[in-house]
């Protein structure tokens, strides 16, 4: 998964996920991480950056805790 979070396709996504990844993947949870490689498998780069950055809203049908935390990560500024 860190590596699958720093090779995403487009580099802002990467940079997203995979800084993310680097401070917080041993934190997760068993169901985080299932949550989170659901989301590797299932979201494209595009929507998960518009998602993340506020540019779009996140559907209701992928909102999650975890999501949630990638957002929050983020807009902290800890990059």
């Amino acid at each position: 998964l860190l590596f699958r979070s720093w090779h995403r396709g487009i580099r802002e996504t990467d940079l997203v996920l995979g800084r993310l990844a680097d401070a917080h993947m041993a934190d997760l949870s068993d169901a985080d991480l299932d949550t989170y490689e659901r989301l590797l498998d299932t979201v494209p780069d595009h929507d998960l950056y518009v998602w993340v950055t506020g540019e779009a809203p996140v559907p209701d049908a992928q909102r999650s805790d975890l999501l949630d935390r990638i957002i929050r990560f983020h807009n902290s500024g800890d990059r």
